[in-house]
Order: structure tokens, then sequence, then C-alpha cells
């Protein structure tokens, strides 16, 4: 990729501050995550002001991403971590993220993503239409059959391609119904 963290959250800010997913209680659990385990990256006092309820969401997001690329490459790392962490839908949503995974060598990583479950073009009808006219002509032969003079004999002329049991059997059939 090539960018250091501290571009990446660049990228990623205005995505992140749009986001609605990142509610309130998220935002905290974030802060939290960066006091309470780099207090060098985010300060006791630093995370109280980040956590005013009275302050929008957004902005305080805002704040803390602008306070995190003041820290440095270190304090970015940490908070995609913390991102990763506890809001990893969002994580994997990022512009940054997605034009990595677009990014991948093709022979190694196949995009199997783009065609799901796509067996062919024409959806279920054409597959109900198919069925259909087999069904129909199934039970017009087995219906039908009796009033057609040529079905047997088709039968007949079927079997000379066959191996010896099934051209005994279709030739027996045939012989039969010609009886009748």
């Amino acid at each position: 990729m090539g960018d250091s963290f501290h571009d990446q959250l660049a990228e990623d800010r205005p995505f992140l501050k749009a986001d609605h997913r990142l509610d309130t209680e998220l935002v905290d659990k974030l802060i939290l995550q960066l006091n309470r385990i780099y207090p060098q990256i985010l300060s006791d006092k630093e995370a109280s002001r980040f956590r005013k309820l009275d302050v929008p969401t957004s902005v305080r997001l805002g704040e803390l991403l602008t306070h995190l690329q003041g820290k440095g490459e270190e304090a970015c790392r940490e908070f995609y971590r913390a991102l990763h962490l506890h809001v990893e839908e969002v994580y994997y949503s990022l512009p940054t993220r997605l034009r990595l995974r677009d990014s991948l060598d093709p022979l190694r990583y196949p995009q199997n993503y783009q065609q799901r479950h796509a067996l062919n073009d024409h959806e279920p009808y054409f597959f109900v239409g198919c069925f259909s006219i087999a069904l129909g002509l199934a039970l017009l032969y087995y219906y039908g059959e009796a009033k057609l003079t040529g079905g047997s004999r088709a039968l007949g002329m079927a079997a000379l391609g066959l191996k010896k049991k099934a051209q005994e059997v279709l030739i027996w059939y045939t012989e039969e119904t010609l009886k009748k």
C-alpha cells in the first residue's frame, strides 16, 4: 500500500465523520482503548475532553482524529488497531481498506465476491421454463403413446446405438406395443 497510517487517517477522516455506525458508545470505546492501553497517546485529561456528551459525536470524533494526527504515526496506527478491535465492519469499509482489497494480486486472491451465486445469466425463470417444456413432452409421450402410431417405432430406431441388453428391452417394448 505504501501510505503511512497518518496519510491513511487523513484519507479516511471524512468517511469516519460521516459514518453513522460510529455512535457515541463506540467512539467512547475507542477513546477509552487509546487512553487505557496507550496513555502516552491519549492522556486522562485529553480523554475526558473527547468524552464530553454535550458535544455531538461527529465533532468529538473529528477533534480526536485531528489530535491523533498531531501525535504522529504511532497514534494513528493505534487508532486503526482500536477501530479494528471494536468496530470491525467499519474498519473493513474504510476507503483505504477497500483500495487495499481491490489492489491485491488477482492471481493470489481470486475475486469471487463479484460472481456470488450466478450460475447463468437466465435466472430461475429459465430453469422453470426448460423444466416445464421437458415435463410437457414427457406427459405428451406418456399419455399420447397409444394414439400415436410412430412413437413405438421411434423407440425401435433409438435402440440401434445402444448396448445389447438395452437394445433387447427397447425392441421388445416396440413389438409389444405394435401387437396392441
